[in-house]
């Protein structure tokens, strides 16, 4: 059982890769695929967070989390990381009006500590997608 574990997990671990970078990617992928299980398990507070000029909620949701299950996947595997780098950094650019969205929404709900978390985090998603697009080469 334990030697079939070590099989099964090696299969992630890309020899040819700083252990470093390696474990960084894995945590990545880790985090997409987590929140893509996300989109289906509480769909609704993804849906709150859809501009509502997007013509379908539930498929921007379903959409986004789809994405976001298949960036996780298809960086999580060495041989598919490039792959899942270009649909992570396409997968984060699209969802980017979801986050202004909830910026917006937070600012007049009057909720302070939560319209200035919202606004905090705009910024930091320009650091993940450059992170997103660096798994592409």
């Amino acid at each position: 059982m334990q030697v079939a574990a070590k099989k099964f997990l090696s299969r992630f671990s890309d020899p040819y890769a700083d252990p470093a970078e390696d474990r960084s990617r894995l945590r990545f992928a880790g985090g997409l695929f987590f929140m893509g299980i996300l989109h289906f398990v509480l769909p609704k507070q993804f849906e709150k967070a859809v501009p509502s000029w997007f013509p379908d909620p539930k498929a921007a949701v379903a959409l986004s989390g789809v994405a976001e299950l298949g960036s996780g996947a298809l960086l999580a595997i060495p041989k598919t990381r490039k792959a899942g780098g270009w649909l992570a950094t396409a997968t984060l650019v699209a969802v980017y009006p979801a986050n202004v969205q909830m910026a917006i929404d937070a600012t007049r709900a009057g909720s302070k500590p939560a319209a200035v978390a919202a606004w905090l985090r705009l910024p930091l998603q320009f650091p993940m997608i450059a992170k997103a697009f660096r798994y592409t080469r």
